[in-house]
């Protein structure tokens, strides 16, 4: 059942489980299209706190979260969570090139002893957001670092530094 499933998204720089969000910001685009922000803010937490734990100290936060969402849903441009740890994307299908700088991003990572959070984005409208026109693309802190190429790992390891001193 599609209502049930889980979505990983970042609440203040950490992962979590969102059950049901794809229907709920299908429903909230349609029915709060043109509404004030604060107004689908609160929409989005009243409906998916009727199927997920909101801890009343953490609101903001899932409100703050579920509204990036709600604009990556509608294709609008957001930057990553920056509250928490490194943030890298990884823009693709999931084709070879994708896939084979997902593992090298984590063997250079295990290297360094960077801990960040690593997703690969395979959703086209997601990837979309982005503005990149190539695949594999690579995405650091909200920053878009490559495109249409994967880079040597030499060149992930002095960008993961630069970043990692910040």
């Amino acid at each position: 059942m599609a209502e049930h499933d889980v979505t990983q998204i970042s609440v203040g720089g950490h992962r979590v489980g969102i059950i049901g969000l794809k229907p709920v910001l299908e429903a909230v685009a349609r029915e709060f299209a043109g509404r004030p922000d604060e107004e689908v803010m609160v929409e989005l937490k009243n409906r998916l706190g009727k199927s997920n734990y909101i801890a009343p100290s953490a609101e903001p936060a899932y409100k703050t979260a579920f509204f990036r969402e709600y604009k990556k849903f509608n294709g609008e441009p957001v930057p990553d969570d920056s509250s928490g740890p490194l943030q890298i994307r990884v823009l693709g299908p999931g084709c070879p090139s994708c896939d084979k700088l997902e593992h090298d991003l984590m063997a250079v990572m295990a290297e360094l002893d960077i801990s960040a959070d690593l997703d690969h984005v395979r959703d086209v409208k997601e990837i979309a957001c982005y503005g990149v026109m190539g695949n594999p693309a690579l995405v650091i802190n909200g920053k878009v670092v490559a495109v249409g190429r994967v880079p040597s790992k030499n060149q992930l390891k002095e960008w993961l530094k630069a970043v990692s001193k910040k």
